[in-house]
């Protein structure tokens, strides 16, 4: 499958700023103009400049709430703790996907003869893929969080609403059975390629590019063959158990 891969993202997470607010197309998810609380945007931003240091963490979250004058945090205002910063980077990158979409080709490509849709959702699910590279490092520890029986429901949502945009900004309008299977198929290549890049030590994560082809090769010719939901939540499981029997956990 050709891609044209005319990735001119960010090269770092920006300075403290409070989550975009861009809406982002769902069928079956309206979109939130307010994902967060203001209170918890403003600690939530800060705290996400140090997670390139300090990770999915506690640590990150106090420094962020230091750094904006909040020096004792209500468990109200952050309910789901390190949860919610994890949910704040899986919403910050889909949002910001519509941006960078219009750097990876011109809008009027989307409904031309030129670009194929299969092109086009690779190059979008790539930008979203790459866009985790100055957390990578840090992304198997919020696996294991993201694997908790709490946060899996979330988990799953966040990765259906990405599906839904990533197929959206291609240019996908399919209303028919299809649609289900085309979003399952989706969300598990996108889970699969986004494992494997933790573990990716190659220059520009050019393995994990290469993944993610071949598995959007095998959902194009054996649609329906992967079932989403599941396959997801056993990349998740495995990920956070292999994480936890390295720090010596006896599981």
């Amino acid at each position: 499958m050709p891609v044209l891969c005319r990735v001119a993202l960010r090269t770092r997470i920006p300075r403290a700023t409070s989550l975009v607010r861009k809406t982002f197309f769902s069928y079956e998810h309206p979109p939130s103009s307010q994902p967060f609380g203001t209170v918890e945007d403003v600690i939530l931003s800060a705290a996400y400049q140090h997670v390139p240091e300090h990770g999915f963490s506690h640590h990150s979250i106090s420094l962020g709430a230091r750094d904006t004058g909040y020096l004792d945090i209500s468990p109200s205002v952050l309910s789901n703790g390190v949860f919610s910063l994890i949910r704040f980077h899986l919403v910050r990158q889909r949002l910001n996907l519509a941006y960078n979409t219009e750097e990876l080709f011109d809008t009027s490509e989307i409904n031309s003869a030129g670009t194929s849709a299969g092109s086009r959702v690779a190059a979008i699910a790539w930008a979203r893929l790459i866009a985790n590279k100055d957390i990578i490092h840090r992304w198997q520890e919020a696996l294991a969080i993201m694997a908790q029986p709490s946060h899996v429901p979330s988990s799953l949502k966040e990765l259906a609403l990405l599906s839904d945009e990533i197929l959206h900004l291609a240019g996908d309008k399919s209303v028919d059975s299809s649609w289900y299977s085309k979003r399952a198929s989706l969300s598990t290549t996108y889970s699969a390629s986004e494992l494997f890049m933790t573990n990716d030590k190659s220059a520009g994560f050019a393995d994990t590019h290469a993944f993610l082809m071949r598995r959007l090769d095998e959902a194009t010719t054996i649609e329906g063959v992967f079932e989403g939901l599941g396959t997801w939540t056993n990349f998740t499981m495995n990920a956070g158990i292999n994480l936890l029997r390295s720090k010596g956990v006896n599981i």
